[in-house]
């Protein structure tokens, strides 16, 4: 029996020194391993990030040639409307600038894909567009002014807009959503890396333990037990005092980054409008200098537009999404700006009956300058001379859940008012509601004088007002 005892006894040490390399050598195994597998991930979230910059740089290339078509048709617009030459140097800026962008933006997308086809299927209708721009110009320049805005009327080039501009926010969605996928995707990634990170802390945690079990093997049961719920205890401290501060300074980097994005998007409106005042105040300049009557009349049609729209931007107020804002208080203001900036104002008083309507901010500034057409329209035409009267506005939203703009008045009537149904203004009234699927229709109105009433299905209103 003592011998026995004996053997026992010698041969246990070598066994648990076997079974303590062989738990190091496995901790040491599951720390490499863990820290290959967070290199990796590593390198994939690299890549992802690389391809989330490339997809930003193609929707801002996108979005930056939508502007510049726009800005070219523009300039030209302006030019064959006022024949000032002024307009035409946007204009060539921003013909120069088509042809970088549009290559800028093809380089960046991969060779025979959906995306490069669908973009470079765009280069013919490009190049028709400024082929209608600079015919258009030249005519006009050669005092053939009649042909260029007969090229105008013929909707040919406004088609052509129309499909390029379908086509790049077509395109942009469509980046959108791949953007999305793509933070998706970063998203997993970072996960997984977490969870690498955590098993590479476990392995070396695992190892450490080990070790330390074996410097320390004279220490009683109690003792060991009692230091491992001490660090236990505080490591979950600790960790708890770190998720807690990382979260309050997520929710304050959040809040500070909504700010910051709020104010930049008050800030960039507030600029338009002021960059548009500066025109209608060089139109008004203008039309002081003019010694032509119809020149003058164009000019104060054109500077009053342009004042319009600059109201908008300044007086446009976003929600909290920062996308949306609410129509009623919208349209309050800009009324409020005619009625500062009309002359014959003064004279008619304004009824208002709008709905609480939230729409889509780009929605309510073209809503805005379709009223002041109208509520233009209506004082020039409505009241001649020193005539008073009330003009009736309306923004409601019937029970089928369509939205119906109505403009009414007591002036003199359809008998009396003569006719501008070709004018500019009115072509600019069918051409906004014709966004939103409407048409507009005069009519009698019951106070004996004229209204128009445009019915505006197409147009998005947010749930919250639904």
């Amino acid at each position: 029996m003592t011998d026995a005892t004996a053997d026992s006894t010698l041969s246990a040490p070598p066994r648990r020194g076997r079974r303590r390399r062989i738990a190091i050598a496995l901790a040491l195994t599951f720390v490499l391993l863990a820290a290959g597998a967070s290199l990796f991930l590593v390198r994939g979230v690299e890549t992802q990030i690389d391809d989330i910059a490339v997809a930003s740089d193609v929707r801002r290339y996108a979005h930056e040639l939508i502007i510049a078509l726009v800005d070219a048709e523009t300039g030209q617009r302006g030019y064959l409307l006022t024949q000032d030459r002024q307009y035409l140097e946007p204009y060539g800026a921003a013909v120069a600038s088509i042809d970088n962008t549009y290559q800028t933006l093809l380089s960046l997308l991969p060779a025979e894909t959906e995306q490069r086809a669908r973009i470079s299927g765009l280069e013919g209708s490009i190049s028709a567009k400024r082929e209608e721009m600079a015919r258009t110009i030249s005519l006009a320049g050669t005092g053939r002014l009649n042909e260029a805005l007969d090229i105008i009327r013929s909707d040919a080039g406004r088609t052509l807009m129309e499909d390029m501009r379908r086509t790049l926010r077509s395109f942009i969605v469509e980046e959108d959503a791949r953007l999305l996928e793509r933070n998706a995707a970063v998203q997993a990634y970072r996960q997984w890396l977490v969870v690498a990170i955590l098993a590479a802390l476990a392995g070396a945690a695992a190892l450490a333990y080990v070790l330390f079990w074996r410097t320390q093997k004279q220490v009683t049961v109690l003792s060991r037990t009692s230091q491992e719920l001490i660090e236990q205890n505080e490591e979950l401290e600790a960790h708890v005092r770190a998720r807690t501060a990382d979260a309050v300074e997520a929710r304050e980097h959040a809040e500070r980054e909504r700010a910051r994005v709020e104010a930049l998007l008050q800030d960039t409106n507030h600029r338009i409008g002021n960059s548009l005042a500066t025109v209608s105040s060089l139109l008004a300049l203008q039309m002081q200098r003019s010694k032509s009557a119809e020149v003058k009349r164009a000019l104060e049609s054109a500077q009053q537009r342009v004042h319009a729209i600059a109201s908008g931007h300044r007086r446009l107020r976003l929600g909290s999404d920062m996308e949306t804002a609410r129509l009623d208080e919208f349209l309050e203001a800009v009324i409020e700006d005619i009625k500062g900036n009309q002359a014959k104002a003064g004279q008619v008083s304004f009824e208002r009956d709008f709905d609480p309507l939230t729409i889509n901010a780009r929605d309510a500034t073209t809503l805005g300058i379709m009223v002041g057409e109208l509520i233009t329209n209506a004082l020039k035409h409505a009241f001649p001379g020193d005539r008073k009267g009330t003009i009736r506005i309306g923004m409601k939203r019937e029970a089928d859940g369509v939205v119906v703009l109505s403009v009414a008045d007591d002036g003199v009537g359809l008998s009396a008012e003569p006719h501008h149904e070709n004018g500019l203004g009115s072509l600019i009234v069918k051409q906004l509601a014709r966004q939103f699927g409407g048409e507009p229709h005069l009519s009698a109105s019951t106070a004996g004088g004229a209204q128009v009433r445009v019915t505006l299905p197409e147009l998005h209103v947010a749930e919250a007002d639904a």
